[in-house]
């Protein structure tokens, strides 16, 4: 797997959330957060959008799933009632580029965490997002990031 240590910034974000099961309702999720952003003219080819998914279905129940799906803002710009806002604090992640098909994810998830042990980095309690620009998307790819310490 196509890894990198990276150092973030801090992303200020609009996000759309969905609860419950993860698979076909997050993919949802993600297309209304992109119509609401491309009402407002936020999509360009620089645009940074998020997938975050807040909890392990393996210990949390599928009803009780949350799923994010964010672009990062800038600082001053005014969100309105559609979305809510958040920060994702910055800082050192293990950036893992996965081929964009749902068995290519679920494989990358599977792996990256004993990937990170064996590596001797711990896992911080940031989120781990998905991340997607538009130059790795047209090429069918993602980014899983990570937070790490070591």
């Amino acid at each position: 797997m196509n890894s990198k240590i990276e150092t973030l910034p801090k992303y200020r974000i609009a996000y759309v959330r969905q609860i419950g099961p993860y698979g076909s309702a997050n993919v949802q999720t993600m297309q209304k957060l992109k119509k609401w952003a491309a009402a407002k003219n936020l999509l360009s080819k620089t645009s940074i959008i998020l997938g975050i998914s807040h909890d392990n279905p393996e210990t949390t129940l599928p009803e009780n799933c949350r799923y994010d799906a964010g672009i990062v803002i800038s600082d001053d710009y005014q969100i309105d009632d559609f979305v809510d806002e958040r920060e994702i604090f910055g800082g050192k992640y293990a950036i893992f580029k996965v081929k964009h098909t749902a068995e290519d994810i679920q494989k990358a998830w599977s792996e990256i965490f004993s990937e990170l042990i064996n590596y001797g980095y711990q896992i911080d309690a940031r989120p781990i997002f998905e991340r997607y620009m538009e130059e790795m998307v047209c090429d069918n790819y993602c980014e899983i990031c990570v937070p790490i310490t070591s």
